[in-house]
Parts: C-alpha cells; structure tokens; sequence
C-alpha cells in the first residue's frame, strides 16, 4: 500500500471536485475538520496527540488560501517533525485559470504531495457518463451533452442532477430526450455559474460567464433574477454562526446540499454583511434600470462588477 505523505496539497478550480478528492484520500479516517478562516491555533495539537485507542489522525484544512501567515509558519513548524500516523491535507480552490498559491506550494513540496484536481471541459461529457455508471445510470454521450448544455459545465450540480435522473429513468438509456422533459425550463441555471465566480471575486471569469449567457440570448432581467437570489442565499448564510456545520447551514437557509451551503458560506465571507445589503440594493436599481429600458448589455456587466470587483 503506498504510503500516504504527511502533508497533501488538494488545488483546482471547483470546490465539489476537490473536496471529493479530499474525502477519497482520507478514506474511512474520521479527520478533525476545519476552515482556514476559522483557524484558532490549537487544530495541530490534535493531529500530533495518539488516540486513546491508536486510530489514525488527521486534518482537513478547508480554503486553503485563507490561511494565515502565521498560521503557515505554525504548520511549517510542525511539518519539520510530523507525526508518522497523522495525515494533514490541505483544500485550496482558487479562481478561474488560477494557480496554486506560492506559499502554499512552498510549505508542502519538500515532503509533501501537491496535486491538482479538475476535469477539463473536453474530458466532461466522458467524465458524466462514467459518473451515471456509479449511479446505475445508463447515460449516452449526447446525453451528457444535453445535460451540460441544461445545467451548465458545475460538476457538483451535474452530480446531483445524475441522482435525479437515476430516479426517474433507472433502466432505461438516457439521452437527450430525456434530458429536456426532465429539465426543460431551467437553462436558466446557467446563471449559477455566472454567480459563483461573481460572489467567489473571480472578475474576469464572471464577464466571461455573463457575455457567454449574452451570446446565448438569455434575457438580462432572468439573469439578475438568478443573482438575487443567490445574493437573498448568501444573506441568510451570512447570518448564521461562522463554525455551523454546513448540514445545518442548509437546513437554516433552506438549501438542498451540504456542498451547497459549504460553496455559500465561503462566499458570504468575502463580503461583510452591510456589504451584501449594499448590494441588494444595487440589485434592486438594476431591476428598476432595467424594467425602464435600460440595455442588459449596460446594466448587467456594471453589476457584475460591483459584485466580483
């Protein structure tokens, strides 16, 4: 069995795919969780204290590139003598075309492992089908495409979207039929995209997203229907105690997953709450803009800026 190393650094662009990659590493290991911007200082004893009954150890460190300066120096401390049966890994997500942090690439490559997780665009469609066939899913390719046209190119919401199909078509060949009667009227879903780039401060990815909704001809006032409400999603999120669990973040908020309501509360903390108010309103002088004539192609990149910005 190859031996895992003391530190790995888990980097790409999507929170669900490495997050997934994390909890695969660390198997049936029951890790002490954390999120970097709640670090308090006493995480790395835990890791370097034995169990009472010699269970393995180990630490997920969630948002990475949060971390503290001295809370790196912390960690390089301990890396000089980490314990043997202790694992700690690192998530980082980092914006569109991003790369992985240097100081954290800094703190794990002398002995650590640093790997980047993602599916690449053209590797998508192969990517789904082989996910349906651990759903008991039989997905044909243009299928696959059909759904990635619908929903967008996010693979936790194309996951979830294959536990959805499971219970409707299971046994039967899915393809791009039926994917329209099952989907039909949410391409506006699209949106989402475009909302986790913008509340995630990744500028040049949103305009990207917002000119591709554009070119698809999406109306401008659906698009800000979709932003408000996830704006109206993460100030309930920002409302809750920081270090509530994300299963009960989504019970709270009334949102459906727990790597959903994980995704929101990153995002609500790179805004303080008078800051999402602030936006709420411009929300609301967009809708205003916009239901008075005013061009999307105006009103929409203003926002979106004023959001990523």
């Amino acid at each position: 069995m190859k031996a895992v190393p003391p530190v790995t650094l888990l980097w790409g662009e999507d929170d669900f795919l490495v997050r997934e990659a994390a909890l695969a590493l660390l198997g049936d290991t029951k890790a002490t969780e954390v999120d970097a911007a709640e670090w308090q200082g006493s995480e790395l004893q835990g890791l370097a204290t034995p169990s009472l009954f010699g269970e393995p150890r180990a630490l997920l460190v969630n948002d990475a590139r949060s971390l503290r300066k001295e809370t790196l120096d912390e960690i390089a401390r301990y890396l000089t003598t980490p314990d043997p049966d202790a694992t700690l890994v690192l998530a980082c997500v980092v914006v569109d075309r991003g790369k992985v942090p240097a100081a954290l690439q800094k703190l794990v490559e002398p002995l650590g492992e640093i790997r980047k997780v993602d599916v690449a665009r053209k590797d998508l469609e192969t990517w789904l089908v082989g996910r349906a066939k651990q759903h008991g899913l039989d997905l044909a390719i243009p299928g696959a495409r059909a759904l990635v046209e619908t929903l967008g190119p996010e693979p936790g919401q194309l996951v979830a979207a294959l536990g959805q199909l499971q219970d409707v078509f299971a046994g039967q060949r899915v393809g791009p039929r039926e994917i329209a009667g099952q989907f039909r009227g949410l391409g506006e879903q699209k949106t989402w995209d475009l909302c986790d780039r913008a509340f995630g401060k990744d500028l040049p990815g949103a305009i990207r997203s917002l000119r591709s909704i554009e070119e698809g001809g999406d109306e401008a006032i659906m698009v800000l229907g979709g932003i408000a409400a996830r704006l109206r999603d993460l100030l309930k999120v920002r409302s809750l105690p920081d270090r509530m669990p994300p299963a009960q973040v989504a019970k709270e908020a009334g949102l459906r997953f727990d790597w959903q309501a994980r995704r929101y509360q990153q995002q609500a903390r790179n805004f303080s709450m008078e800051q999402l108010v602030e936006l709420h309103d411009r929300v609301t002088e967009a809708d205003r803009a916009l239901k008075s004539g005013s061009t999307g192609d105006v009103v929409m990149p203003t926002l979106v800026t004023a959001i990523a910005g």
